[in-house]
């Protein structure tokens, strides 16, 4: 007797993820942008070596990364390292305190606002006033009240990151559901029980928000900083190559700068959802 079998079909093979339409779609921007820059450049439409082609760029980062260009001691022994990781240290360093010095004072103050209507009422529209102004001008004062060391830099970074903690957080506090609070009470809940069991996980959606708004404009305010006064960091570097005419140079910083940022907003919504 012959043996008789079904024959099952396979099913359809999904899709790797990164072949997804939206995947596509900035892949074909990327591609745009990258052939309208080599269109530019080859044209001469523009100042010589002010948009330079990619292959220039992609020279000098390998320059930037890895030609060692400073010396270094350390525990008595010499050796040489590329000077952007000295810059980039610098400038991260500076941007870690003033994020965490403006954020955790941010945090405070909008916990504060959004618990107690009489003081959102009071000084709520004046954060709302100094919000979008640009903070680069408040660098005099800082430069007056903390010297032209990292100390005014860090202080810009502080500035800029406070305010979208501060509004993030005190409208945070005003979506948290009133049971929530009510169980708080109920069991007697001390503040400082309240504010790490009930508000901040209840908030965690807005503070994320407002911590990569506050990590954003921190790097903006210390980097304009460190272009205006410094000798030091990564946005000394920027002017450097700018004030050389070394665009090649400019262009390599800046994209390691727009790597880094991507970089930290990707692991602050990682460590968020986690």
């Amino acid at each position: 007797m012959a043996q008789t079998g079904h024959l099952t079909q396979s099913p359809p093979r999904a899709a790797a993820p990164w072949v997804t339409p939206v995947t596509r779609l900035r892949i074909i921007i990327l591609l745009t942008v990258l052939i309208a820059w080599e269109a530019v450049a080859a044209s001469g439409i523009l100042l010589r070596d002010v948009v330079p082609s990619t292959l220039t760029i992609g020279r000098s980062l390998m320059e930037v990364l890895f030609r060692p260009d400073l010396k270094v001691s350390l525990a008595g022994a010499a050796f040489s390292m590329p000077a952007f990781y000295w810059h980039l240290y610098v400038t991260i360093l500076e941007v870690a305190i003033a994020l965490l010095i403006g954020g955790t004072s941010g945090l405070a103050v909008g916990l504060a606002l959004g618990a107690n209507p009489f003081l959102a009422k009071a000084f709520e529209r004046y954060l709302y006033y100094l919000g979008p102004t640009p903070k680069i001008v408040f660098f005099p004062v800082m430069i007056m009240w903390f010297g032209v060391g990292p100390e005014s830099k860090i202080a810009m970074g502080t500035v800029s990151a406070f305010f979208p903690v501060v509004l993030s957080a005190a409208a945070g506090m005003r979506q948290i559901e009133g049971v929530l609070i009510r169980v708080g009470r109920s069991f007697r809940l001390n503040t400082w029980q309240m504010v790490t069991k009930i508000y901040l996980p209840a908030m965690r959606e807005p503070i994320v928000n407002g911590i990569r708004l506050g990590m954003g404009v921190a790097m903006i305010g210390t980097l304009l900083a460190e272009t205006k006064l410094s000798n030091k960091g990564v946005g000394f570097m920027i002017i450097d190559a700018y004030n050389t005419f070394d665009m090649p140079r400019m262009y390599a910083v800046l994209l390691m700068l727009f790597v880094i940022a991507i970089g930290a907003n990707s692991l602050v919504g990682r460590a968020s959802r986690r």
